[in-house]
């Protein structure tokens, strides 16, 4: 692609790429740190709701005082999105329907906008990116995050040739994490609450990665934007390391766990019993590919390529992801090729909240990462079937009935949503194929 030679010409022709950043926590944080180091790119003006711990953060990124004093910082993301500083705006901020209302505006002003916000794109990606496609601006995923690291491995494979069979990341999980709340989260990772809040770590947030949440939306987000469907029922979480993949997750009809061929899955660290995985990929992401005929799967042995026990089946990984510090690529890949890293295209897949316990009518939900429902996986024509409230819309929602544990919320089962245009923008995605 050769970004670094265009950076290095906007840089001696003083035209840097000028980013605006919404929301200035961990994933903000990290891509801030490469800033300095990066010729050719320029934030021009953080957004955040406290302006000053954006400052703060900035200094705790690396930043030289100079650097600091040359940027805006403001409290409203709105202004900073019209002011005409800024050519590509980053949404960090992790609220479902904030970063919609903002890659709205960023997209109504000409810019190009990178939704690190996963929770946004999965409400509303389909849509969000067919108005910026009618603007002429480009609405991409962030590299750096498993969606678009996935997606990238699934592109390569199907454009040389390979059938995609399974992609995904990988994660700790166990069946009881899907019960994890704020108050018991610290348990699971081997923390205190004391120890946690001392590192800056936010219960809720930490729980949603735990509970399953997170998981869910990462899939769903690759199925939108790859045409991978997501597994009845829900994932599996198969356990899973890297000198496996290619055996377990391969069709139930060729030995391995997979409904069928073509699917989105996360694979665990751990076994049911929380026997480390050897060669897990807990911070990883894979695709598993199937030999098009009998001289490629010979390649496959030829090459020393990790086949299951037919030769037919391989996998490709990453161990790792970078999270913020590889943001640069979706910026550059926007700003100087017009092209995104990764892009929601259909509604395929949605994650709809589900009860993590016995909920009773008049109780408040409290959304992703909460006390009382975590988001599970679906198909998106079976979340319309059961008309499933998504888990970005599942916060501050009262309960109008009882819900059993296990069972997804419904919007019979709670009161009005106020944001009728959220809702609108929902309705007029369309299910894709």
């Amino acid at each position: 692609m050769y970004l670094y030679d265009k950076l290095l010409e906007r840089a001696a022709t003083s035209q840097p790429v000028r980013v605006g950043l919404i929301g200035a926590g961990k994933f903000g944080s990290m891509f801030l740190s490469q800033l300095p180091t990066t010729p050719g790119l320029k934030v021009a003006a953080i957004a955040d709701l406290r302006p000053d711990n954006a400052r703060a953060a900035c200094r705790g990124a690396g930043w030289p005082e100079a650097l600091v004093e040359a940027t805006h910082f403001t409290d409203d993301a709105f202004a900073m999105m019209a002011s005409g500083a800024v050519d590509v705006v980053v949404e960090a901020t992790g609220h479902p329907i904030a970063g919609i209302r903002h890659a709205q505006h960023a997209i109504a002003n000409g810019l190009h906008i990178v939704m690190v916000n996963v929770e946004a794109d999965v409400l509303a990606g389909a849509a969000l990116a067919e108005k910026a496609r009618q603007a002429g601006s480009v609405y991409s995923m962030a590299y750096g995050d498993q969606p678009a690291l996935t997606i990238e491995m699934v592109d390569w494979a199907r454009s040389t040739g390979f059938n995609v069979v399974a992609a995904g990341k990988g994660t700790k999980y166990l069946p009881i994490y899907h019960a994890s709340t704020p108050d018991t989260v610290w348990d699971h990772y081997g923390l205190t609450a004391a120890e946690a809040g001392a590192a800056g770590m936010n219960s809720q947030m930490f729980n949603s990665f735990l509970d399953g949440t997170k998981s869910a939306l990462e899939m769903a987000a690759i199925s939108n934007a790859t045409g991978l469907s997501a597994p009845d029922g829900g994932l599996k979480f198969p356990a899973a390391g890297m000198d496996d993949l290619a055996h377990i997750l391969r069709p139930k009809t060729a030995g391995g766990c997979l409904d069928e061929s073509g699917q989105v899955e996360v694979v665990s660290s751990l076994e049911r019993d929380g026997r480390p995985v050897h060669k897990d990929l807990r911070w990883g992401v894979y695709v598993v590919i199937e030999a098009p005929n009998d001289y490629a799967a010979a390649c496959f042995k030829q090459y020393g390529m990790n086949t299951d026990a037919s030769g037919r089946y391989s996998a490709m990984y990453k161990p790792f992801h970078l999270i913020g510090l590889e943001l640069n690529i979706s910026i550059l890949s926007a700003a100087l090729l017009g092209q995104p890293t990764g892009m929601t295209k259909a509604y395929n897949s949605d994650v709809i909240a589900t009860a993590k316990k016995p909920l009773k009518a008049g109780e408040m939900l409290d959304g992703e990462g909460g006390f009382t429902v975590w988001g599970q996986l679906y198909p998106a024509q079976a979340a319309r079937a059961i008309d499933g409230v998504p888990i970005g819309l599942a916060h501050n929602l009262k309960l109008t009935r009882d819900v059993g544990e296990g069972a997804p919320v419904t919007w019979s089962d709670v009161t009005e949503h106020p944001d009728s245009d959220i809702l609108a923008l929902r309705a007029s995605m369309q299910i894709g194929t």
